[in-house]
């Protein structure tokens, strides 16, 4: 097998998928966490090959971006029956995409190293500066607000709620997901990166209230 046309074919379905998205979703995202998940896979010593391909697709599948999870991941695996004849493989790459979302697989930990390791990569580009820039393309595109003093974050599941993008704000959203993301890391390495993207975050929201009650009694 090629390694290098199967991540090539799939960096083309990623794109052709992706490149309309407006909601911080987009090939960007994906080549990013595709950079990320190789960088930690060499680090932790995991398959990168499995790493990068699961990476490239793992949005393919998002139930943001199609009409369920069930039709996402069906996409998914009929490009992956097409194009990558080891049925281990396969299975491996699914399972990785199935299980990596926030509340994919009802919390269910990843089996695999290659698992922790793209889902550590997907969660490091919700924090830091790219993460808070995400934050507020997402959160204008599902019309929330940036900020309400009188919304409190939600402390209920995420699962539960976290598609109902009528309620909460871009703030809030800090604090019901992203900021919980550093505790969640898998991997050593995963970890070490988060820490410096979670206190810039931590900055930023110190400036951002700074700013919003200067000169309020």
């Amino acid at each position: 097998m090629n390694y290098t046309e199967l991540i090539t074919a799939a960096e083309h379905f990623a794109r052709e998928q992706l490149s309309q998205d407006t909601t911080g979703h987009d090939w960007f995202h994906t080549d990013r966490v595709r950079n990320t998940a190789a960088l930690i896979a060499r680090m932790e010593g995991a398959n990168e090959v499995i790493c990068t391909v699961a990476a490239l697709l793992h949005d393919v599948a998002d139930e943001k971006l199609n009409p369920s999870k069930e039709a996402g991941l069906l996409k998914v695996q009929d490009w992956l029956a097409e194009h990558l004849p080891d049925e281990a493989a396969c299975k491996m790459i699914m399972e990785i995409i199935g299980t990596m979302s926030f509340s994919g697989g009802g919390g269910a930990p990843m089996s695999t190293l290659e698992g922790q390791v793209v889902q550590d990569a997907d969660r490091l580009d919700a924090l830091g500066a790219i993460g808070i820039t995400r934050t507020m393309v997402f959160s204008g595109a599902k019309g929330r607000p940036v900020y309400d003093p009188e919304i409190p974050p939600r402390d209920e599941s995420l699962k539960q709620e976290y598609r109902d993008y009528s309620k909460g704000t871009a703030v809030n959203h800090f604090y019901e997901k992203l900021l919980k993301l550093k505790d969640l890391m898998n991997t050593p390495y995963g970890k070490q990166l988060a820490e410096e993207r979670h206190g810039f975050m931590l900055i930023f929201l110190e400036q951002f209230y700074k700013e919003w009650n200067q000169g309020a009694e």
